[in-house]
């Protein structure tokens, strides 16, 4: 598995042959501009909530591309009323897709979309795949039910929120890394607005005193699981 950090949210997930996007918002974000959206690959184009932080792109890489739109099914139905390719989801389900099984699990934030349609209840995704398990949290307060993950899932890293103010803080992350039982994080939304600037190198430390791995990719750059 090998994911790719696109600024802000924004993820590429490359698993069983296919690719995958998470919270495509690239174009408009000034710290990835050297992204190029027409140069994505994107099979599927999973959506935490309907901010426009973290949707901006979809349409324009979904219309190129012709990704599945995997969601709740708010999200789901606004892109399919559109003539896109929607799986709707919501809390607690799971489905098997040809590059593993997601399910999508809880968080605590807001949603709707920029022109004030309904965007359904916040989430997250846990992605099994054939070898690697990951969590992406989605923009998230800590919430107790992190803790169910770790019951049926053993992960391999947890994509977490650090930037605060809109989401977890550091020290709330470092809570949420214990609650699903994972010490590998990959820390996102952070820097790219005035509101969630964070101090990168005692973000780290303050990880590292914990015993756990904070890593902050820089925008473009992967890991590979």
């Amino acid at each position: 598995m090998k994911i790719t950090f696109y600024g802000h949210a924004s993820l590429g997930i490359e698993v069983g042959g296919k690719h995958i996007l998470v919270d495509p918002f690239i174009s408009a974000n000034p710290l990835a501009a050297h992204i190029n959206i027409d140069t994505l690959a994107a099979d599927y184009i999973l959506l935490t909530h309907a901010h426009g932080d973290h949707i901006l792109d979809v349409e324009a890489i979904a219309s190129r591309t012709n990704a599945v739109i995997v969601s709740n099914a708010e999200i789901a139905g606004y892109y399919g009323a559109k003539g896109f390719q929607p799986h709707p989801m919501n809390h607690g389900g799971s489905w098997k897709f040809d590059f593993g099984k997601v399910k999508y699990v809880n968080a605590v934030h807001s949603s709707s979309f920029p022109d004030g349609s309904y965007g359904g209840n916040p989430g997250g995704f846990v992605i099994e795949g054939e070898h690697k398990n990951i969590y992406i949290a989605g923009d998230t307060a800590l919430t107790m039910d992190m803790k169910l993950i770790p019951l049926r899932t053993k992960l391999d890293l947890a994509i977490l929120p650090i930037g605060d103010n809109f989401t977890m803080d550091v020290e709330d992350a470092i809570i949420a890394s214990d609650f699903v039982e994972c010490d590998k994080i990959l820390g996102y939304h952070f820097d790219t607005f005035g509101y969630i600037e964070i101090n990168k190198e005692e973000s780290i430390r303050k990880f590292f005193n914990k015993g756990k791995d904070l890593m902050l990719l820089e925008i473009g750059n992967s890991i590979d699981l």
